[in-house]
């Protein structure tokens, strides 16, 4: 039998075993890892991009929370939650290029507290879920020729979205000033 981790659940208390304690384990690592890399920064050097990619620290968080709080809604709502790709907006575009990039107004303290409500959020929804093999009609996209995820399926992409991008701010807070996150 395999070790699992147990986790409390946020605003219940009670304890969480089994696969979702083990799933929602790796997540809280991924997100630790990723708002770890943003300690001891000023809002400032959230913005820099000190790489040639466009990307910033503030904005991989801000992204991140974006993201889970999509495929949150997801979990609970099914294809309802999101839109298609084909039937996105300019405006919609741009709301997703804000994601990626520290706007005026932005703060270390605002981006970790959104962060924290997102990640509440999405570990509530997993904890009380029905049943992790719940499926959802995915939106249409380019990207994929999938049409439908469980809920599990749901949770493992916010993981690998998370650790993905912790892996990134990794190596622009190095690029910032030698700091190290996961070496």
């Amino acid at each position: 039998m395999a070790d699992h981790a147990t986790l409390s659940t946020p605003k219940t208390g009670n304890a969480l075993t089994g696969e979702r304690a083990d799933l929602l384990a790796e997540l809280a690592q991924a997100r630790y890892f990723l708002r770890f890399t943003v300690r001891e920064l000023s809002d400032e050097q959230l913005a820099l991009r000190p790489t040639s990619s466009e990307l910033c620290l503030g904005g991989l968080i801000k992204h991140v929370s974006a993201v889970e709080r999509g495929w949150a809604d997801f979990i609970v709502q099914g294809r309802s939650a999101m839109k298609d790709f084909e039937d996105m907006t300019e405006e919609d575009f741009a709301r997703r290029a804000d994601e990626f990039r520290m706007l005026p107004g932005d703060t270390l303290a605002d981006i970790l507290a959104a962060y924290a409500e997102a990640a509440a959020h999405t570990d509530q929804i997993v904890a009380t879920a029905p049943d992790l093999d719940a499926v959802h009609e995915l939106p249409a996209a380019p990207w994929s020729q999938e049409t439908h995820w469980t809920v599990r399926r749901v949770l493992l992409h916010i993981i690998a979205e998370t650790a993905q991008h912790a892996g990134h701010a990794d190596i622009i807070r190095e690029a910032i000033d030698g700091a190290k996150t996961m070496g």
